[in-house]
């Protein structure tokens, strides 16, 4: 009796024992489960995301005021002249815009990035890495562009002649999306930049959420073929190598917002003509997460060139609906208005007629934002430092030098801040 008593004992024990292994083993289980969360939460964090057609960080709806400020790493290259950067960058934090749009790249020519294909000057590198370190610093993202379509800072006739030099028989400027030495030095480019080591922050770019999104190409254009199909192919392959280098970050093509042949009935919005781009086709594209457009009424539009500023506004406002509507129903992806601007070049140019022309534009973007949060914010052409009249292009503002636009821009900046905790998705 005393020795059954003992052996079923000796078998609760043994069976107690078990039970609380197991018990040890699944809370380590669990705590490895939630540490693992819990890194990918943070690796998640601070990065701009978008949820069906509006953008998010950290799980929040995100509506901002941003510029355009193209010339940041050409500057940035010379030590000496940083300070122009930092100024920009510390006044527009000042005004609450917390989006920069700038080039990572200069192909060829003064302070070029890259010198010939494959070819890097470090300084100019280390330029752009200041100019990341920077927007850290005052809490500004960047959207950050691979090439240019027109020749300043090279562009893709850059890319073209360094083909020709390779051998390459290229008929014109617009093979750079068909040609296969331009593609894969283009593509060079691009793993360079997005695997590049900040040797300021310790971060790679592709790791980096002070990078909002990438861009394809400033104003992509294609005179060979109207239709925009080839440009789409070209999106395509290149948005797809893109996200399979860093799938963290945002990308965008980089368009302002001319029809094509797939709404043809949408062609009559267009300013009178066609670039070789399809808005629609090209942003249904599954990798590319954004759409944007530009709108200058005061070079595109031929039939109101020279006339009065409200029929000009007539038009941008039809612009910027079109595409809105678009984006939220069709695309069903956030929309931006990446470039606009008043010139003071234009005929009876004069201050109040900018600050008018920008109060009206942020009117109708707060008021599309409010609807959803599709509409996400817009980047005004273009913010520069004191002391940069050589880079006058009749769009610059300094905020020092002019409060009255500084003042717009800054209740811009509060107001979508604001909405952005407002906004009913």
């Amino acid at each position: 009796m005393h020795l059954s008593i003992k052996i079923i004992m000796a078998y609760f024990q043994r069976l107690i024992s078990c039970i609380f292994v197991l018990f040890l083993l699944s809370l380590a289980f669990a705590c490895e489960a939630r540490v693992l969360l819990d890194e990918n939460n943070a690796n998640d964090q601070g990065f701009v995301r978008v949820n069906g057609a509006h953008f998010e960080l950290n799980g929040s709806p995100f509506l901002f005021n941003g510029f355009n400020s193209y010339w940041l790493m050409h500057v940035a290259a010379e030590p000496s002249e940083r300070y122009k950067v930092s100024e920009v960058l510390r006044e527009a934090s000042s005004a609450g815009l917390s989006v920069c749009r700038t080039w990572a790249f200069s192909d060829g020519g003064d302070r070029a990035l890259q010198i010939s294909p494959g070819v890097y000057d470090e300084r100019v590198f280390q330029g752009l890495d200041f100019v990341i370190s920077e927007a850290k610093k005052y809490g500004i993202r960047l959207i950050l562009s691979f090439v240019n379509n027109y020749n300043d800072f090279g562009g893709k006739a850059q890319y073209v002649q360094w083909a020709r030099n390779a051998g390459a028989q290229i008929n014109g400027d617009d093979d750079f999306y068909t040609n296969y030495i331009t593609k894969n030095y283009y593509k060079n480019h691009i793993k360079k930049v997005v695997t590049r080591f900040n040797t300021i922050t310790g971060m790679t770019y592709k790791d980096d959420s002070t990078i909002m999104a990438w861009e394809l190409m400033n104003e992509p254009r294609n005179q060979a073929d109207y239709s925009g199909n080839t440009l789409n192919a070209w999106v395509q392959e290149m948005a797809s190598f893109v996200k399979s280098l860093d799938n963290k970050h945002l990308l965008e093509i980089g368009m302002e917002g001319f029809y094509g042949d797939s709404v043809p009935e949408r062609k009559s919005i267009n300013p009178g003509y066609q670039v070789g781009t399809d808005f629609i086709s090209n942003h249904l594209i599954k990798e590319i997460d954004f759409a944007t457009i530009h709108a200058y009424t005061d070079q595109w539009y031929i039939m109101l060139s020279g006339q009065s500023d409200d029929a000009q506004m007539i038009f941008m406002q039809k612009w910027m609906t079109s595409h809105w509507q678009d984006a939220k129903n069709i695309l069903k992806k956030p929309l931006v208005l990446a470039e606009f601007g008043k010139s003071s070049r234009d005929p009876g140019y004069n201050q109040n007629i900018r600050d008018t022309f920008m109060s009206t534009i942020y009117r109708n973007i707060y008021s599309l934002a409010k609807d959803g949060g599709t509409m996400g914010g817009s980047l005004i052409w273009q913010l520069v430092a004191q002391g940069m009249e050589n880079y006058e292009d009749g769009y610059c503002i300094e905020l020092g030098k002019n409060p009255s636009t500084a003042g717009i821009i800054t209740s811009q900046s509060h107001a979508m801040t604001a909405l952005a905790h407002l906004v009913k998705i």
